[in-house]
Parts: C-alpha cells; structure tokens; sequence
C-alpha cells in the first residue's frame, strides 16, 4: 500500500498538468452569457452581437439568457452559485459596483466574488421627453420640476443604476425634486413615455431610432461631448448641468477561474469587441469600444467604487 504522503507526493504532477489540458481544449461545450436586462434593449442587443462574434472564435456558442430586474445585478448573483469552469459569464454593469455601497446586507463583495474577463464598453445615455411635452432643452424641463416640487416624474431600467443615480445627481446639482419610477428595462421604460404614464425617460439609447423617426424628443446627451448620430443635439454639460455619465461595463465570470481560460476568453471576446460587424452595433447606439484586459478592469472596478462611494454618500442614497 503507497504511503498518504507518497500518494499525494504522486498526484501532483497530474493535477498541474489537468489545468493547462483543460484550458488548452476549452470550450467543449456552449458557454451561458447572463445579460441583466430585458430582451430589446440597448444592452441585449449589443451583448448578443458580441457574443455571436466571441463564438466564432471559440467554436462553440455563446447563448444569452435575459436575468432583468432589480437594477441590473442579478446576473452579478447567479455568478455567486455558478461553477468556475469558464461555462458562466454575465454582463457587469457599474450597478454591480453600487450595491454593496447602498445596501447594510451587501450581496457580494465586487472586488473578491467575481473573475473579471474583459471591459467591453459605455453607453450613450439620455433625457427624452414625449413629442407632445412642452419641453424643448433642459433649462425648461428644470425650470418645469423647479416650479412644481415633486410633480414630474421620471422612468429608468431601475433603482441604483446609473441612470438613476444620475437623475438625482442632476436634481441636486439644480436644487429641484422629481419622483424616480424603475421600470425592469427599457421596453418598459419607453412604453411608459410613449403612453404619457411617465413624464420623462432617462435610459441608453434603445430611443435613438425613435428619435429619428420624430417619436420622441431628446433633450440632452449625458456625455462628454455631443452623440456622432445626433450633432444638434447639446450635452447636459453645454446646457449648464456639469454631469457627463457614460456607465461603463465588461464581462465576469465566478471567483476562482483558471487564469488560462480567463485569457482563453479575454482574447476571443477582445476580437470580438473590435470585430466591424458588433462595431457597427455600437455605432448604432453611439457607443464606442473601451477594451480593458482583466488587471486593467480590477484596477477600474477598484477606482469606481471609491468614486462611486463618494457620488452616493454626497446623494445620501441608501436601499437598506
């Protein structure tokens, strides 16, 4: 009979030579994308362009499975129960980065729960009225709120996520008070506006065709400079409010993946943020590629949540 010490002396060979095999064979199966929104909108539609592009070059598919509500972060919480063999990614918006920032009982510790793969993008966000609101700039629609403290009301994809957080940076930035309504996306959100259940929509932009189209009214672009798509259409910043929110996110997986899967999937995904097919989704929704490899995205996640901590202490926001 060999020895324990001996048996577990033998062993060891095998298992540092399981990790690179497996790596080097990965993916033998489809890999599960969890894209915290509904289906339609900006995100949706981006992740699902990107995700056909990194199957390419994985040979095996990358499928989408829709975990909208409660602001974007419940992909984030699968991830707390999934294996870490590289079969289970999510999106990661920056609302990931908030919750345990306004939460007493934080879900998940960003910076120790997850296996950060690759940064993809940001969004172009925006204020959009119904083509009937008297409104035409932000100066009105402020002016509008300043005179009726409380009475006009505005929809987001949700609590905690950047388009509310920025809403109620703007409100304090202007000394006004309007009421935030959460929807679960942006279908919801847009249905609302459209059915004047909701004054005004702050959401990415899944609205840019029906503003072509004349079907809404956009009052202002949350960047720092003016959206390509939408050159006589001025920035908060040039309409006196001194915001710019982009909202930045990339892809994650469980803690403790395989470093060489992680870079597996890092590089076919980068491909894919550049590949012209998903630029030109991004070009349609006026977002740009923002490509940061996994040490420069922990970097990014760790600068965010100090930033991110000093925005919500200032707005005194708290869900719990």
């Amino acid at each position: 009979m060999i020895p324990l010490r001996r048996r577990a002396a033998l062993s060891l060979p095998f298992a540092a030579l399981a990790a690179p095999a497996y790596a080097q064979t990965f993916p033998t199966r489809p890999i599960r994308m969890l894209v915290p929104w509904a289906p339609g909108g900006t995100t949706d539609v981006q992740m699902r362009a990107l995700c056909e592009q990194a199957a390419r070059r994985l040979g095996q598919p990358v499928v989408v499975e829709n975990r909208s509500g409660a602001g974007g972060v419940l992909g984030a919480q699968a991830l707390l129960t999934a294996q870490p063999d590289g079969y289970t990614l999510s999106q990661m918006p920056i609302s990931v980065f908030r919750q345990p920032l306004m939460n007493s009982r934080a879900l998940f510790d960003p910076l120790k729960d997850f296996t950060y793969v690759v940064h993809v993008t940001g969004y172009l966000f925006g204020t959009v009225v119904h083509p009937d609101a008297p409104w035409q700039d932000m100066t009105q629609l402020v002016e509008h709120a300043r005179a009726n403290p409380g009475k006009l009301n505005y929809g987001t994809p949700g609590v905690g996520t950047s388009l509310h957080l920025t809403m109620e940076q703007i409100a304090r930035n202007q000394r006004i008070e309007w009421t935030h309504v959460p929807f679960r996306g942006f279908a919801e959100n847009i249905q609302s506006l459209l059915g004047k259940q909701t004054d005004v929509l702050a959401d990415s932009s899944g609205w840019s065709p029906m503003a072509e189209e004349g079907r809404v009214r956009v009052l202002a672009t949350w960047g720092n400079t003016r959206a390509k798509r939408f050159p006589n259409i001025p920035t908060l910043k040039e309409q006196g409010i001194n915001i710019a929110s982009i909202s930045p996110y990339g892809l994650a997986g469980p803690k403790g993946m395989d470093p060489a899967v992680v870079r597996r999937l890092h590089d076919a995904f980068r491909e894919a943020i550049f590949d012209p097919t998903h630029v030109a989704v991004l070009d349609r929704y006026d977002m740009i590629p923002d490509h940061k490899d996994p040490a420069e995205y922990v970097a990014f996640v760790q600068q965010t949540m100090t930033e991110e901590k000093e925005l919500i202490d200032a707005l005194g926001i708290r869900l719990s």
